[in-house]
């Protein structure tokens, strides 16, 4: 009997030094946790143009059509109205979907043979449905990284998202941002919306393209200020200065809720455009170098005088090429431009796109030429398709 109580307290002295240990290694952690940024840190991107190190490329694999919901509804084309409501929450066409998969991957080889570490988020089965307390759908794509993902700095944020449909497409994400957080990275996920029926403006009267435009002009959107919500595509990284546009995903209250998370070393500043149908601000205002942004001549930007007086260049793209009877389900024509800066003297460009490639040229930027024009349907061009976690450079201001 004797034995057995010294025998347990061994133990419970055992327990308790382990504790203790363990009590310091966690204070170890801690202290680590707030002390600056590991040299490795895999995670440091400014802007859009410094040498691109390492990119997340999306995956077009097991992609499904969204169902035809009112925030779907407000941010397609009356064209493919039809489309939706007989593919809502179904596979994209499977051809189409095995082509836009393999130009991906030639993309994806191409980075590669530039130079560029590429890494892909997981596929998901985005058939699958889900019901919360406020709505149930399917899910759709883990394609457009650049959509839900922002990096600013070492820190990478997810953004909230606007549709449902799209409400758990951070999971396909996850073990990369895990990875990145275990090398030192910051990582921020902004606010969740509920995504009931309040976010949504359920009347929202569009029933032509005139219709679209007015609305815009009002300054009507189908989103309404219930909380926030914003998705990542809507922000333009400068240095110090990131712009970003109130859309059909973006509210006013997503984009103040970015304004102070980023302050004070980042100034937000919100840009607004002629545009019928304003969702992600890169196949409108594009900053491609410092002091150097393509500005969608359709589309033209209010503040647009802001970035002249501060001496930068603004370069008027030309039309696309691609064919009207193209499917774009999802993306207009102005993919065109959507071009991803390997660097300053380099961009990757689609291999059809020969008007925009000689644009670049004259301004002493070699082409990298990829077709995605199948890609290209699912709603996004190069700068959708990834986004770039280290550019090789510091921060600066560029507007000042």
């Amino acid at each position: 009997k004797l034995r057995g109580v010294f025998t347990g307290w061994v133990q419970r002295t055992s327990q308790s030094t382990q504790a203790a240990a363990a009590s310091q290694n966690t204070c170890a952690a801690d202290d680590k946790a707030t002390s600056p940024v590991p040299k490795d840190c895999l995670v440091c991107s400014y802007n859009e143009w410094d040498p691109l190190e390492e990119v997340i490329v999306g995956r077009a694999e097991n992609a499904c059509v969204p169902p035809f919901s009112v925030e779907v509804k407000a941010n397609t084309y009356e064209k493919y109205w039809g489309f939706y409501q007989k593919f809502g929450g179904h596979s994209f066409p499977k051809d189409h979907l095995k082509k836009a998969i393999a130009e991906i991957e030639e993309m994806c080889n191409i980075l590669k043979g530039e130079g560029v570490i590429v890494k892909r988020p997981d596929p998901i089965d985005w058939s699958v449905k889900y019901k919360t307390p406020d709505f149930e759908s399917t899910g759709m794509y883990a394609a457009m990284p650049r959509d839900i993902l922002l990096v600013v700095g070492n820190e990478i944020i997810e953004a909230p998202m606007a549709w449902r449909a799209r409400f758990f497409e951070y999971r396909a994400y996850r073990r990369l941002i895990k990875d990145y957080f275990n090398s030192g990275a910051k990582w921020t996920t902004a606010p969740k919306p509920t995504m009931a029926d309040e976010l949504y403006d359920q009347n929202y009267p569009i029933h032509s393209v005139e219709d679209r435009h007015k609305l815009a002009a009002q300054g009507k959107f189908v989103t309404t200020e219930f909380e926030p919500c914003f998705d990542a595509a809507d922000f333009i990284r400068a240095g110090r200065d990131i712009f970003v546009q109130r859309s059909q995903v973006t509210n006013y209250m997503g984009i103040e809720w970015m304004r102070r998370h980023l302050a004070p070393d980042y100034r937000v500043h919100i840009i607004s455009f002629k545009d019928p149908n304003p969702m992600h601000i890169d196949a409108t205002f594009n900053i491609i170098g410092p002091g150097l942004v393509l500005s969608n001549p359709d589309r033209p930007c209010h503040q647009i005088e802001l970035f002249k007086k501060a001496g930068w260049t603004v370069i008027q793209p030309p039309v696309p090429l691609i064919p009207d009877d193209h499917p774009l389900w999802m993306s207009s024509k102005w993919l065109s431009m959507n071009v991803l800066m390997l660097d300053e003297k380099r961009v990757m460009v689609d291999a059809n796109e020969t008007s925009i490639q000689k644009m670049f040229e004259k301004l002493g930027i070699s082409t990298i030429k990829v077709n995605i024009r199948h890609a290209n349907s699912l709603g996004g061009g190069f700068h959708c398709w990834t986004c770039d976690i280290r550019r090789r450079g510091a921060l600066q201001s560029y507007l000042d």
